[in-house]
């Protein structure tokens, strides 16, 4: 049998780690973190479970790790997005291109991270952690407007921050479904569906948006909250 190198041994973890980042993910979007254990993760695979716990030492490490592999990506994702670039590089332009990227985050499977995080009860350090990267996802938008000349840059980026939290709730009202447990599901969680928005939607024709008109108004109020 020929002797593997330590550098491809490297290499087939690293793979290994990241399809097993990847089911966890899946499983999360698709059945909710109640589904979420080393073992499934594994099944997904084809790997044993005892092999799993090489990765993962339970369903709160495996949503730590998800958390530290999906919020850099959208934070450089939300840098790329409010850079002075493309067709529209004024500061509005700018900003609405960061408010979509946000919004996007919504429709992507790393957002069932967001209901997740809540139902689990993570240690102290890691919302210490999830808190800490939370603030690099404002960030962009921060340096933006400190770069204008805005005074109080980051207060009007976190209150700018709480309309895209608002347009994500009426765009994934029924987000909340895998975490039933969870009896306050925004109490914690900066985008995370609020049940009382969701029932006025219900009795109330006036909310009856579309995608695309919450997309536009929310962009809308955003810009003109930070002119």
């Amino acid at each position: 049998m020929p002797r593997i190198s330590a550098a491809t041994v490297a290499d087939h973890r690293a793979n290994q780690h990241a399809a097993l980042l990847e089911a966890a993910r899946e499983i999360l979007a698709a059945e909710g973190v109640h589904a979420l254990t080393p073992a499934a993760v594994g099944a997904r695979i084809g790997l044993a479970r005892s092999s799993v716990y090489r990765y993962f030492a339970s369903t709160a490490d495996i949503l730590a790790q998800l958390v530290e592999d999906a919020f850099p990506r959208w934070s450089a994702r939300l840098r790329a997005a409010i850079a002075p670039a493309g067709p529209d590089d004024s500061l509005p332009g700018r900003i609405r291109t960061y408010g979509r990227a946000a919004l996007d985050f919504v429709g992507s499977p790393d957002y069932a991270l967001i209901p997740a995080l809540q139902a689990i009860g993570l240690p102290g350090e890691c919302r210490v952690r999830v808190d800490e990267m939370h603030g690099a996802l404002i960030a962009p938008l921060a340096d933006a407007l400190r770069e204008a000349g805005a005074d109080h840059p980051a207060l009007r980026a976190e209150l700018a921050w709480g309309v895209l939290r608002a347009g994500a709730r009426r765009l994934m009202p029924d987000a909340a479904v895998h975490n039933p447990a969870a009896h306050n599901p925004v109490a914690h969680n900066p985008s995370a569906p609020d049940p009382a928005t969701h029932d006025a939607a219900a009795h109330d024709p006036e909310h009856a948006a579309t995608a695309d008109d919450i997309i536009e108004i929310t962009l809308d109020v955003l810009t003109r909250t930070l002119r």
